[in-house]
């Protein structure tokens, strides 16, 4: 059956439910109608779940690519920050033995 044939036919089915009492007194017809209405919430939810992970799919590699970027930067940046802790322990060395000498 062809899509054009499945609208066509649930859409005859609705209007014969709309102007009858079909629903409420008979249950088989309410499964069935049930059945089709989340059959449909169901492949759209699909649908949103397809697209959804294309978009991150997409994104992803950008994003991985910053991250990496970002952490090569923190710890270049990590690296300079302990060498200058380093100086500025050899610097401190200095002056105290500086400041030492100026006592005596």
């Amino acid at each position: 059956m062809t899509d054009m044939e499945k609208k066509v036919m649930i859409r005859l089915c609705a209007k014969i439910v709309a102007e009858t009492d079909l629903y409420e007194t008979d249950r088989e017809v309410q499964n069935l109608i049930d059945w089709v209405c989340l059959s449909e919430q169901i492949k759209e939810n699909n649908n949103i779940i397809r697209n959804l992970t294309g978009e991150y799919k997409k994104i992803e590699p950008d994003c991985r690519e910053g991250v990496r970027a970002q952490l090569e930067r923190m710890k270049q940046l990590c690296k300079e920050r302990n060498n200058l802790y380093e100086k500025q322990n050899g610097l401190k060395g200095q002056k105290q033995k500086i400041e030492k000498s100026l006592e005596r």
